[in-house]
């Protein structure tokens, strides 16, 4: 049987092996995203500087004028500088593996768990969540200094909270329906 193949367009020759070349090429292209997955790097050690600099103000507040507030909040922003971290690993270890190229850890034994099953879905609900959990924390730190933060400051950050959270709930819909339907597919007639 003779291999079928689209007709070019006027003027433009096709061959098979003109056709390999662009898709081994377009192929090619997801390693253009290897360099902002290094720029995340930098940006990781950028958030353990902060991480430092905050744990410093820690221990000089305990040190100097131990006030449960301002150690509380100060805790809150390790944790948060702390999620936003777990967030760009997510984003550099499952992206890099989902868009770019196989890390071949299979065998390592400290391959994280997740890492097994991540996909175009489970990195859009991850990264929802992980979304949710910084944005309470900040939330919550609003809401401990509340004597120094503006109504308005406390309104819009529940407002954008509110969004997340149904932006998420939306996300998580739509992942079981495109699941669902995944599975109707392959369900036998």
């Amino acid at each position: 049987m003779a291999a079928h193949h689209r007709p070019a367009p006027q003027g433009v020759p096709s061959s098979p092996q003109s056709e390999r070349a662009l898709a081994r090429f377009i192929f090619a292209s997801r390693w253009l995203q290897a360099p902002l997955y290094i720029g995340l790097i930098v940006a990781q050690a950028v958030y353990v500087v902060l991480f430092c600099r905050e744990l410093w103000h820690l221990v000089e507040s305990l040190l100097h004028s131990p006030n449960e507030n301002s150690i509380m909040l100060t805790v809150l922003a390790l944790i948060d500088v702390v999620m936003i971290s777990n967030l760009l690993i997510m984003v550099i270890v499952g992206g890099y593996e989902t868009f770019v190229a196989k890390l071949g850890l299979e065998s390592h034994p400290d391959r994280p768990d997740w890492l097994s099953h991540t996909n175009e879905n489970t990195m859009k609900i991850k990264l929802s969540l992980a979304l949710i959990g910084i944005s309470s924390i900040s939330l919550l730190k609003s809401f401990i200094d509340a004597a120094n933060v503006s109504q308005e400051t406390l309104i819009w950050q529940s407002v954008i909270h509110v969004i997340f959270l149904v932006s998420s709930i939306a996300i998580a819909f739509t992942v079981w329906l495109s699941n669902k339907a995944t599975q109707v597919g392959h369900e036998p007639h």
